[in-house]
């Protein structure tokens, strides 16, 4: 499969004008062309100022425009980087098996666990295969089916998330993709092993909710979770797509943003230009944050460990209401 190469967004225009002018230095250096490998120092000096500049004032229209990227790496790819070995399980028993949503055994550190993730396409062919990462209600039932035999068998849960939300057609409909969703809510709150949630890229609505629930709910520096879409939001409310931006700041969609509120735990750093700048880098910053956090989890008994789930979706959302009343 040839992955097709991602559109460049107009704020990251000067970013890809610099790599190109560097790029064609490069060819032209030599040992004697001291001149050039000035140049050359100096242009990827002014890179790396530019590209600080951008990415520390990502507003969340662009942080969700960077992570629809194509060549932002899938949950396959992290898997691929962090765990030592694994395989795919496939089918819901029930008849069908979504490639939207992927799933299998594998190894960190030596440590048998589940994973289950969205899994977008790499170019249009890919995508069509995997409805653009939006799972039916067979790939939250095969979801549900491997967070079973994990509980059963003690391995911890890892779930990886990464839709613009659940397929939201007639069949799907017509299957019973609500039903399957809120079945895997309740179960999730009953399961004895840790589970830890990483949005890696978009969550969006119900689809990220539906392997969403867990001990610890971290996420990429660049990722988004939302309730819905900005386009979306934008199209509710103003009766105008267009009006996204004034949407996407409206909702709170940012890693920050939602660290404040509570609604996650904890925000993985990663490389300047996002992870598919370095997916390597990225892959090692979000195993060692897995390995963290499922040690510590690990270390907590299970009766306290689900209280404490329990409490953490229960508090989510309080809120203080000022009163002018004397």
């Amino acid at each position: 499969m040839i992955n097709r190469k991602a559109i460049v967004l107009s704020f990251l225009k000067p970013v890809t004008e610099l790599e190109y002018q560097i790029e064609q230095l490069l060819k032209m250096a030599n040992d004697s062309s001291s001149k050039i490998r000035n140049d050359i120092y100096e242009l990827k000096f002014q890179l790396l100022q530019i590209k600080q500049e951008i990415f520390q004032s990502l507003t969340p229209l662009q942080r969700l425009h960077l992570v629809r990227q194509a060549d932002r790496p899938t949950t396959l790819d992290y898997i691929n980087n962090i765990m030592e070995s694994w395989v795919e399980l496939h089918g819901d028993r029930g008849g069908t098996n979504d490639p939207a949503l992927i799933g299998g055994l594998g190894k960190l550190n030596n440590q048998t666990v589940v994973f289950i993730g969205h899994q977008r396409g790499k170019d249009t062919k890919d995508n069509v295969l995997r409805n653009f990462g939006m799972a039916s209600p067979g790939g939250y039932r095969k979801a549900l089916r491997l967070m079973k035999h994990a509980n059963r068998f003690g391995f911890p849960i890892l779930t990886f998330i990464d839709t613009p939300g659940a397929w939201a057609g007639i069949e799907a409909e017509k299957l019973g993709q609500g039903e399957a969703i809120a079945m895997n809510l309740r179960e999730m709150f009953s399961f004895d092993v840790p589970i830890i949630c990483t949005v890696i890229g978009e969550g969006g609505s119900g689809g990220a909710l539906g392997i969403g629930i867990g001990d610890k709910i971290l996420m990429l520096e660049y990722a988004v979770y939302t309730v819905a879409t900005p386009e979306a939001c934008a199209a509710i409310l103003w009766k105008d797509s267009k009006k996204s931006l004034e949407a996407a700041e409206a909702l709170k969609i940012t890693s920050h943003d939602l660290k404040i509120l509570g609604i996650i735990d904890d925000i993985i750093p990663e490389p300047m230009g996002g992870s598919q700048a370095d997916s390597q880098h990225a892959s090692n910053l979000l195993k060692g944050k897995l390995n963290d956090e499922l040690n510590h989890l690990l270390n907590i008994s299970i009766i306290e460990r689900k209280e404490k789930r329990y409490q953490k979706f229960r508090q989510i959302g309080s809120f203080y209401e000022h009163s002018n009343i004397e």
